[in-house]
């Protein structure tokens, strides 16, 4: 299950559900440790240090699962190597920071992280790389025999009458040869349709037994 390869729709939708399960795994950090309440009124220093633990490992655990998709994504896109571990680097040095900062915040709004922000604007741009990665062999040559036309399969109504029209064509290409050969009616008077008479102008004889039989 977390060898096979995953195209672009699933990378998404995967990345899309470790989102989701990294904030609910920090809510729930949160409400099992200080809670909401406690974590506002706290200061920084050791009141927090259960609650960034926490974090850390949870969001450890969701690297994990990230750099495992990450892996199956750009083995199936044959991505550089380098994108891949810098994916997995900064997503692991963000989860560490990420306790780091729970440790340190005050919520008085006049603590700014830019650093942390960055380091996300840049794993947000590594993400969309290994996401838009083409898969492997899929050239143009592989697009256009996929535009091909000779697999089409008609829904049902159409499917009957291309049926028909192909029996329609078939029987008149069999019918086409015994039109051919049959020969074409003679008028009455065409020479040909006169019967032949003998050089010398004396009628034809008749048969065995008759008068006239030279």
């Amino acid at each position: 299950m977390f060898n096979s390869n995953i195209g672009r729709l699933r990378f998404f939708f995967y990345s899309a559900a470790l989102l989701v399960a990294e904030i609910v795994t920090f809510v729930l950090c949160v409400v099992g440790t200080v809670g909401f309440e406690g974590l506002a009124n706290s200061r920084p220093g050791p009141s927090r240090e259960g609650l960034a633990a926490a974090v850390l490992v949870t969001s450890l655990v969701i690297v994990l699962f990230r750099a495992n998709f990450a892996w199956r994504r750009s083995r199936d896109a044959q991505g550089s190597g380098w994108i891949l571990w810098s994916y997995i680097v900064f997503s692991t040095l963000f989860a560490i920071l990420q306790a780091g900062t729970v440790l340190v915040v005050k919520f008085d709004g006049e603590d700014s992280h830019s650093g942390l922000n960055l380091l996300g604007l840049a794993l947000v741009g590594l993400w969309a790389v290994i996401l838009a990665g083409k898969p492997a062999g899929g050239g143009s040559s592989d697009i256009a025999s996929s535009l091909s036309f000779d697999d089409f399969d008609p829904p049902g109504p159409l499917r009957g009458a291309a049926a028909l029209h192909s029996a329609s064509a078939a029987g008149a290409t069999a019918l086409a040869p015994a039109y051919a050969t049959r020969a074409a009616p003679v008028p009455s008077n065409h020479p040909a349709s006169q019967p032949a008479s003998p050089a010398n102008g004396r009628p034809r004889p008749g048969g065995f037994g008759k008068r006239g039989l030279v």
